[in-house]
């Protein structure tokens, strides 16, 4: 009796803990499942979180005065790649920077379609992906947001010089024309205006994470101490913003003969763009000869504002000596000149009332896929627009600075704007005032205008110097040495500014610097990602 009752309970606890174990082997297959649902949904909001952050960034650019979005931009985008490893650093990088260049870019598929559009924005944005690799690399360090922003530096500067020399389009720089960070242009250029920028955005995400953890004093006063650095930084390099003159004024006249047409075919009527130009011009004589505005010391012409080469054409050399002469001081004509051989050359020309075209500077800065197509057999594959540039343009050597009636005007044509090393060194060859001759009626009204006037309101900040942005189609503009815009034209409207504008010839700490600051960024990158490899090297070797 005894064992039959013994016998029944052993019967019901095996199946107890038959049911137990099967429990169990449930609860344990569901973990993972539920782990991986709960990993894939964070994944999948890091990446909407890394487009975001690059739309956010994007519209903190011109023409929206949005200056101040540009750090929690950059915030969102360090809480995306904070502690992630390499390969997500690189995707999440890419997201971003096609949620940033797409709409940033969209103006270079204006008259050609899609696919220059397209391959621009994803290289680039592939470039940005190799910068947030880094960053995420060395977010795991103390310290981090220093440097990630040393990194993200790194990663302008290779932007900046390739491929194919280079596309500086959508540094952080360019974005702050208005902005609290502007005086740091004049202090270090344009890497330590980016740098500031970044060094904010990536401290405003470790102030937050480190006040959800609750850390040390001293890890929450450095956290804060990336948010203020920048920022104290620019209110005390305010005093480098000036706009007083130094050496005299003079008066500066620029004019926008405007073009027949938008689009790439608006080089059709090349002979309409130079006529509209020199009417234009005759039309600012007259102004002058009954009082309605100030005679002017010398007036700039834009960019292939005379498509026609005058040192060969008779019919264009006549009608800009006959606008020279009426207005009857320097004027700087942008021509295209076509040797017997070799390239074209995107040329400045300064042209006296009496004795005719007496200076030249060629543009240094080529652009590519627009005045000269690399590897054109492979990219005709892709679009046949690239056969729209018949003849490539070839690169000047020296900087162009004009001796316009006793004023010495550097000349920086249009796509060199974005360059440091092409601005600084007309600065340097003595230009006391700048000229940034331009050329967009191919981008219709598009926003490329007035982000290329941001570009030139920050190159006046960082070189101390008026500058004069004559553009064929608009927006033409007359910027103080702070960066205010005193006088613009409209879009597509002939029209002529005359100011009476500073000469200038005291050197920033940027222009007397010159790539210094920026190299010393990429030595505190290279030393921050150096380190971060030698310690995961150390680790690796430990654990085998």
């Amino acid at each position: 009796m005894s064992s039959s009752v013994t016998r029944k309970p052993e019967g019901d606890g095996a199946e107890a803990a038959t049911a137990a174990e099967a429990a169990t082997g449930a609860e344990a297959a569901a973990r993972p499942a539920a782990g991986q649902s709960q990993r894939k949904t964070a994944a999948a909001l890091r990446a909407a979180l890394a487009v975001g952050s690059g739309v956010l960034l994007y519209l903190s650019f011109p023409p929206r005065p949005l200056w101040w979005l540009a750090p929690f931009a950059l915030a969102v985008l360090a809480g995306c790649l904070h502690g992630r490893r390499a390969r997500a650093g690189f995707g999440l990088g890419l997201l971003h920077g096609l949620g940033f260049l797409l709409p940033l870019l969209v103006w270079t598929s204006e008259g050609v379609g899609p696919v220059p559009w397209l391959a621009l924005a994803t290289l680039e944005a592939l470039l940005i992906g190799l910068t947030t690799l880094g960053v995420a690399l060395v977010s795991k360090l103390p310290a981090w947001p220093l440097w990630g922003a040393a990194v993200w530096i790194a990663g302008e500067a290779l932007r900046a010089r390739a491929p194919f020399g280079g596309f500086p389009w959508g540094k952080l720089a360019f974005g702050q024309a208005d902005g609290l960070f502007l005086p740091l242009a004049a202090l270090g250029g344009t890497p330590l205006l980016s740098f500031g920028v970044a060094l904010c955005g990536f401290g405003l995400y470790e102030v937050l994470r480190t006040a959800r953890s609750h850390p040390r004093r001293a890890t929450a006063a450095l956290a804060a101490l990336c948010v203020a650095a920048p920022v104290g930084a620019a209110l005390a390099a305010r005093p480098l913003v000036s706009d007083a003159a130094e050496d005299g004024t003079a008066v500066a006249a620029v004019v926008q003969g405007n073009v027949p047409r938008a689009g790439f075919d608006f080089n059709a009527q090349r002979r309409a763009v130079l006529d509209n130009h020199a009417n234009r011009t005759l039309q600012l004589a007259e102004d002058v000869k009954a009082g309605r505005v100030a005679k002017p010391d010398f007036v700039v012409w834009p960019e292939n504002s005379s498509d026609i080469d005058p040192y060969t054409q008779p019919d264009a050399y006549d009608a800009i000596d006959r606008a020279v002469k009426a207005v009857g001081v320097p004027v700087a004509i942008g021509s295209v000149l076509a040797p017997e051989t070799g390239p074209l050359r995107n040329t400045m020309i300064l042209w006296d009332p009496v004795k005719g075209p007496t200076d030249t500077y060629d543009k240094r800065k080529i652009q590519p896929f627009g005045e000269r197509i690399p590897m054109r057999s492979f990219v005709r594959l892709f679009s046949s627009d690239v056969d729209r540039v018949r003849r490539d343009f070839g690169p000047g050597k020296d900087p162009g600075v004009f001796d316009m009636a006793g004023s010495r005007i550097g000349m920086v044509t249009c796509f060199e704007a974005a360059f440091d090393d092409a601005v600084r060194s007309t600065v340097q060859d003595g230009a006391q005032v700048i000229a940034v001759p331009s050329n967009n009626a191919t981008f219709g009204r598009t926003q490329m205008t007035y982000q290329q006037l941001a570009m030139d309101r920050v190159r006046a900040v960082e070189h101390s110097r008026t500058v004069l942005v004559p553009v064929t189609s608009g927006v033409s503009a007359v910027i103080r040495p702070d960066g205010r815009v005193v006088q613009q034209t409209k879009m597509f409207t002939a029209d002529a500014l005359v100011a009476e504008i500073p000469l200038r010839s005291t050197e920033t700490p940027a222009t007397r610097f010159g790539p210094l600051p920026e190299y010393a960024l990429l030595v505190l990158a290279a030393g921050a990602l150096g380190g971060t490899l030698l310690c995961r090297i150390r680790a690796r070797r430990s654990a085998a």
